[in-house]
């Protein structure tokens, strides 16, 4: 079903505008899709290169319910309308979703970077969001999946103490070895790298934040996860003849996954939303599997809409006249990040702020002092 062709009253829920492209599935305002409608019956088919058939798919093939973490990002109310969305950034996520890429989205600190995918999530109700954050010491094995290798050692140690009393008790006793040793999916653990691509009928989406920050060569060993939508767990892979199948934890809280020959194959390549401050440049090999965007700072219709979403019941007044006062300070001083201007309407409306008081004029000059780490 393509989104032109959508069932009555859709469209009016989603409120769309009069220049709305007809291809978009993703509409930037992140207003959930009706709940009768889901992703899957309006995305089309991948194309033939990015057509992954991973499995099997799970019983229970529905996305991980949002944490909380959404809300959080986002605010509780939706106040942002299709007018106020910026076009070239929902070409670019439609673009995204229909090829199966990862996006890479640059800019500077508080533009929204982080928070577009968890806007993605909750407009196409794909559930809770993986986030794998990205340090100095981040591997690409490390967001795959942790193998427990010492824990399922000591279990075993205990498990053959154990059998070795019961012997002592009963010299009748039969122990069978093989019940010595503790089931290797219980010492395993999908990061969310890992979780992501784990096959199901829907895209999870998920979040590599601040890849800038990785090592060198972390951008270059995810091309491969990237064009296969697949890896290996070697420790699952050595024993898939005794255990074809076996359950391991993922990354969502309580979740569990079977992995078939000790090998994760995607179904729906997640969308994969990478952030970047600009601190480095990334190999040509990795950017020519990404699309790319850069976000701009938001407008002060974008910056209404986040402030009424968060902050419910401020004062209109002091709400207009902060969102005002930040975006001439935000022009003057080369860019804010945004969540500075929500700190400052939250303590004006929590008592701080009096009018002609030059303690809040200091206050607001330290809250909203100009960033200058940002590389550009």
């Amino acid at each position: 079903m393509s989104v032109s062709e959508l069932p009555d009253g859709v469209a009016d829920q989603r409120a769309p505008r009069v220049d709305t492209p007809d291809w978009w599935v993703y509409r930037g305002t992140g207003r959930p899709l009706p709940d009768d409608l889901s992703l899957y019956d309006i995305l089309p088919a991948p194309p033939p290169w990015r057509d992954f058939r991973g499995g099997p798919l799970p019983a229970h093939d529905v996305p991980p319910a949002d944490d909380g973490e959404a809300e959080r990002r986002l605010g509780s109310e939706i106040h942002l309308s299709e007018p106020d969305a910026n076009p070239h950034e929902v070409d670019m996520v439609n673009a995204a979703l229909y090829l199966r890429r990862p996006l890479l989205v640059t800019g500077r600190p508080g533009t929204g970077k982080s928070s577009l995918a968890f806007r993605i999530a909750r407009e196409l109700r794909l559930g809770r969001v993986l986030v794998w954050p990205i340090t100095s010491r981040t591997t690409l094995k490390s967001g795959q999946y942790h193998y427990d290798a010492i824990g399922r050692a000591l279990d075993a140690g205990t498990r053959q103490a154990a059998a070795r009393r019961g012997r002592e008790v009963s010299s009748a006793a039969v122990v069978d070895p093989v019940d010595q040793e503790p089931p290797i999916g219980e010492f395993v653990r999908l990061g969310p790298l890992g979780t992501a691509f784990l096959p199901s009928r829907l895209p999870r989406v998920l979040l590599i934040d601040e890849l800038d920050k990785s090592e060198a060569d972390l951008p270059n060993d995810l091309l491969s996860i990237f064009e296969e939508g697949e890896f290996s767990i070697p420790e699952l892979e050595r024993v898939r003849n005794r255990s074809p199948e076996v359950s391991v934890f993922t990354d969502d809280p309580g979740g569990t996954a079977t992995i078939v020959g000790g090998r994760v194959q995607c179904y729906a390549f997640p969308m994969v939303v990478i952030t970047s401050n600009g601190e480095r440049e990334f190999p040509p090999a990795f950017l020519r599997r990404c699309l790319q965007l850069e976000t701009q700072p938001l407008s002060a219709e974008q910056l209404a809409a986040m402030v009424a979403a968060h902050l419910v019941n401020s004062d209109d007044e002091h709400r207009r006249r902060l969102i005002q006062e930040f975006v001439v300070r935000s022009a003057q001083s080369d860019g804010l990040p945004a969540d500075k201007l929500l700190d400052a309407v939250y303590l004006a409306t929590s008592g701080a702020y009096q009018e002609n008081d030059t303690s809040w004029s200091r206050l607001v000059d330290a809250l909203w002092r100009q960033l200058t780490s940002w590389a550009g």
